[in-house]
């Protein structure tokens, strides 16, 4: 488990947080009519809705785990509750969920590329909702910096989000019949999941990830041989937050 540098908590604690007052003080000097959007709205939106089912319909076309609205509110709800358990304010909590939310709508475009396709397709979606632009500045750079091929921690919400995506590992995504499973490592893993709890202990610093995996299925091996990236990335989003990252598979602390 690496420590958190002087340097990263000096500029975790100099970060500002999102101050609703300011943001709206932006708006009224602007002569601009902007809409706190909520994410309780943005769940609800049917485009939001239409977007999430188009583009879990193509990822089950080329066989990808489920990336439809179970998992897509796993990890909002997830976000949610990282932000909350860390005491930030209210308005980074919606945000965090609005971009849980929407982070994966790019796939209805494709699956490369698809956090920043979605980045584009949700500025279309909340500046329609008369969302504030420097909130939507927030949110779509979460979605764009989510995959950890190309993406960073750049805000709170961004952190919390990559903390909830990758930690969203459950049998229950797989969408292939058991023969599948012989052929498939990411299926195999995802199979063996058949727990994912994340704890977040603000007192301590320390945010853990805590899985149950049926070794008979996958070993563990297997599950740092394809998400050894996430949880580095995992690592980074925790000490963005201030925190350290520590992974526990069937008891042991591996990270």
């Amino acid at each position: 488990m690496a420590a958190v540098t002087n340097k990263q908590q000096s500029s975790a604690l100099n970060r500002r947080p999102i101050n609703a007052e300011e943001l709206r003080d932006h708006a009224a000097g602007h002569h601009l009519q902007y809409h706190p959007v909520t994410f309780d709205e943005v769940r609800k939106d049917p485009e939001v809705l239409s977007w999430i089912e188009a583009a879990d319909r193509n990822l089950a076309a080329i066989n990808y785990t489920d990336h439809g609205i179970r998992h897509i509110s796993r990890v909002a709800n997830r976000a949610v509750l990282i932000t909350r358990d860390l005491e930030l304010s209210e308005r980074e909590r919606h945000l965090a969920g609005i971009a849980g939310y929407l982070h994966d709508i790019g796939n209805a475009v494709h699956r490369v590329g698809h956090a920043q396709s979605g980045a584009i397709m949700a500025f279309s979606i909340l500046t329609r909702m008369k969302m504030d632009p420097l909130e939507i500045g927030i949110v779509i750079g979460a979605i764009g910096n989510h995959d950890e091929g190309t993406g960073e921690p750049i805000n709170n919400p961004s952190a919390a989000l990559i903390l909830a995506d990758k930690s969203d590992v459950l049998r229950s995504r797989v969408r292939s019949s058991t023969p599948m499973l012989t052929r498939d490592i990411h299926d195999r893993v995802n199979f063996a999941a058949t727990d994912s709890q994340m704890h977040v202990d603000r007192a301590g610093h320390l945010i853990t990830l805590n899985l149950t995996v049926d070794t008979r299925v996958s070993p563990v091996m297997e599950y740092f041989e394809i998400f050894l990236g996430r949880m580095t990335m995992c690592r980074r989003a925790a000490n963005f937050l201030n925190c350290d990252f520590s992974l526990v598979i069937n008891g042991t602390p591996l990270l």
